[in-house]
């Protein structure tokens, strides 16, 4: 097909894991199909007057650690020049976050590109509540501030409870906790500031020690997972907190739950999501920037991204 010109809203590309980044991996495919690939980062998206636009530089990319980019030009552009937008912005989903989203809708009249994934999903769909919509999938969970409230779910649960904040990510801030655990209150007050912030209350899933799966699904579809396995002196598996990738295959639960999520996913134009599953239960749809990509290809011999570019041509060609 023609040559699409893609872009990229991403942290600062100097500071990418090339041998990890999942964003990275795409702009590899993208550039080996011989795609245009730009980027740009938050702070450059500017409203124009009539339209949104981004100093954006076009770069070409190569998997070597230091010397992983060269920038061919950098100029300001509107952000309908786009065919796609893959936004990859990491988390956390804060205030400019949510204003980044509004602001790339903003085309003036002139043709949006394919967003990957769509801005007014990416600001419904919180990573830790858009799951609360399946709640018969997830293992039993309370969102709360109210501390007696949390205290009573952490008692009633003898295996454990995990704590988490609503807008965490990378396993930042998860804690564990025990009924009895004399840190309990204390704990659930530097959580919830003292009772003025929501967090998340999730049953304590025991399977979680022999790993957190991570499900890529590509316009709803499963197309790779990988077994996170968290290290003997900690409960989390995120990679990013030092859990360990695995290779693994997908269970027929697992399939189920994907079909489950498959329809509403596609109706929200979340196109590229990975969903979190421990033993038979959901736990997390990430839907902001996720990753686990790269580690798929590594384990299985595949090419996760040339799916999402895959994606990306026949959704783009076809407008």
């Amino acid at each position: 097909m023609a040559a699409l010109t893609l872009g990229f809203l991403m942290d600062p590309l100097e500071s990418v894991r090339v041998d990890h980044d999942s964003t990275f991996a795409m702009m590899l495919e993208a550039r080996r199909r011989g795609h245009r690939v730009r980027y740009f980062e938050q702070p450059w998206l500017r409203f124009g007057g009539t339209r949104a636009e981004a100093r954006m530089r076009t770069v070409n990319v190569r998997r070597e650690p230091g010397h992983h980019f060269d920038v061919l030009d950098e100029e300001v552009r509107p952000i309908s020049s786009l065919d796609v937008l893959f936004m990859r912005k990491d988390p956390p989903v804060d205030a400019d976050f949510l204003q980044a989203t509004q602001l790339v809708e903003l085309c003036g009249g002139e043709r949006a590109p394919l967003f990957v994934n769509r801005p007014a999903s990416l600001r419904d769909a919180n990573e830790k509540l858009f799951g609360l919509n399946f709640p018969d999938l997830m293992p039993e969970t309370l969102i709360a501030r109210d501390m007696p409230l949390l205290a009573d779910f952490v008692t009633r649960h003898e295996q454990g409870t995990i704590l988490k904040p609503v807008e965490g990510f990378g396993g930042q801030g998860i804690v564990f906790l025990r009924p009895g655990d004399r840190n309990m209150r204390s704990l659930l007050e530097v959580m919830t500031l003292g009772g003025r912030k929501a967090i998340v209350a999730q049953a304590y899933l025991p399977e979680s020690r022999e790993g957190d799966k991570r499900i890529i699904l590509v316009d709803g579809k499963p197309v790779g997972s990988v077994l996170r396995v968290p290290s003997q002196d900690d409960h989390r598996g995120n990679m990013a907190a030092g859990g360990k990738a695995v290779k693994t295959e997908l269970t027929p639960r697992e399939r189920d739950i994907c079909a489950r999520l498959e329809p509403v996913l596609k109706e929200r134009g979340l196109y590229l999501v990975g969903i979190d599953v421990i033993g038979d239960w959901l736990t997390e749809v990430n839907v902001t920037s996720p990753t686990g990509l790269v580690e798929i290809d590594q384990l299985d011999g595949v090419n996760t991204s040339a799916s999402v570019m895959d994606l990306a041509e026949r959704l783009a060609g076809g407008r």
